[in-house]
């Protein structure tokens, strides 16, 4: 039975690094030095919540739907946000997120790569939908900066007679390609760089390294797949500019 006691190193060595990087962002003047530390208080307690809720729930193919529901609800309103908030921009992100993350789920379970099990949905679906998100957040961020830092190329563009469309398309190129570069450099470095969670968990559960690895390069060849169809996705239905967008914050 686990002690109260238990977790006193795990609370000190928390306290600590959130100490740390408050106190380097102030020394440095950053704006919103707070926000690292809220975010990681914020994530440790809905941490706590939902391994109370799973540990009653995780072979419950409804609740684990619930779960997984919930969860994009709240990674569409967190991009969407990021991005400048409305509700049809929330109609966008949503519908371009939920493309990239069905389509892939829909391979990964259709191939039988991976298991149709709630355990498994659990696991690969929260990974597909955290980095959908992130990717959705950096696509749209990436190119509303491009379009407001080259707003008289795409006022030139359209003087010569381009469509809205074709005056933004290598600006939005490149939104896509930028929102991709974390994901495709953890990738490329798996392995030599850094071990993915999905890989040490999937260890600690009880897999053979080999049935680790098998799974992990799944996991990232998934997040490839949901983020680049978010993206193109989301970035086809913005690029069309009208006026110019305000510098993201």
């Amino acid at each position: 039975m686990t002690r109260a006691t238990d977790y006193l190193p795990t609370l000190l060595c928390v306290g600590l690094l959130v100490a740390v990087t408050v106190a380097l962002l102030a020394a440095f003047r950053i704006p919103h030095r707070a926000a690292p530390a809220l975010a990681i208080l914020r994530g440790a307690a809905q941490l706590a919540g939902i391994s109370l809720i799973l540990g009653g729930v995780i072979t419950s193919p409804v609740w684990v739907g619930a779960a997984l529901l919930v969860m994009f609800m709240v990674a569409a309103v967190t991009a969407a946000r990021r991005l400048g908030w409305a509700w049809s921009r929330l109609g966008l992100v949503g519908g371009a997120m939920a493309a990239g993350i069905v389509v892939t789920l829909a391979i990964d379970f259709g191939t039988g790569a991976i298991a149709f099990t709630p355990r498994y949905a659990l696991a690969i679906g929260g990974i597909v939908i955290g980095n959908a998100m992130t990717i959705a957040t950096l696509a749209g961020r990436h190119f509303a900066e491009a379009v407001h830092e080259h707003w008289d190329e795409v006022e030139a563009w359209l003087a010569l007679g381009a469509t809205r469309r074709e005056s933004t398309l290598e600006l939005a190129r490149r939104a896509v390609y930028s929102s991709l570069i974390p994901s495709t450099d953890q990738t490329k470095t798996t392995g030599l760089v850094t071990l993915p969670g999905a890989f040490v968990g999937a260890i600690f559960g009880g897999l053979s390294p080999l049935e680790a690895g098998r799974f992990q390069i799944v996991v990232l060849a998934s997040i490839m797949a949901a983020g680049s169809i978010t993206a193109v996705a989301l970035i086809q239905v913005l690029a069309p500019v009208r006026v110019r967008p305000a510098r993201p914050r």
